[in-house]
């Protein structure tokens, strides 16, 4: 009667488990599609996402212009730009438009054709990606899949080795 019993609880568990969904290693904002958002850039027009180049990969860099491993982050990222031609870099920050301002200055951006910078007024990726930290990484390929994040700065190594993969 037991053996009877004990191979029910096995198919009744087997049969169980094949209902269940299987447990994400993606974080949630990575499983739910990007949110359409608005930048106010630097030089005061606003930019929507939809109207954004298209590039075989997206990068966010939410950041903090007076953090200073955002500052590294930008130098960094400015140093491999010759790398990172096939990549949009979309720099997100809330702080006050002029900070967001003399941050791209300092850092000279302008000279990137596959930058923008600007403020998310609304509010929007901070709050779909879940930020914690600056500077704050994401990479999306060209079909907006999530690639990967960094939660406190990104690991230039591997940046470029996704990069360079094609999407």
């Amino acid at each position: 009667m037991w053996k009877c019993s004990l191979l029910g609880l096995v198919l009744f568990v087997s049969v169980w488990a094949k209902g269940q969904s299987p447990i994400s290693a993606l974080p949630p904002y990575a499983q739910k599609p990007l949110p359409t958002y608005a930048l106010l850039r630097t030089d005061s027009t606003v930019v929507r996402s939809v109207d954004l180049p298209a590039y075989p990969y997206t990068l966010f860099v939410y950041f903090s212009p007076d953090c200073g491993h955002c500052q590294t982050e930008a130098e960094n990222l400015n140093a491999q730009m010759d790398s990172l031609q096939n990549v949009l870099l979309v720099w997100v920050s809330y702080r006050d438009w002029q900070d967001i301002r003399r941050f791209y200055l300092q850092y000279n951006m302008a000279r990137f054709p596959n930058v923008v910078m600007g403020r998310d007024p609304e509010y929007i990726l901070p709050s779909f990606f879940k930020v914690r930290f600056t500077p704050y990484v994401a990479l999306y390929d060209k079909n907006k899949k999530f690639v990967k994040a960094w939660e406190s700065g990104i690991a230039m190594s591997e940046l470029l080795q996704l990069v360079r993969e094609k999407p």
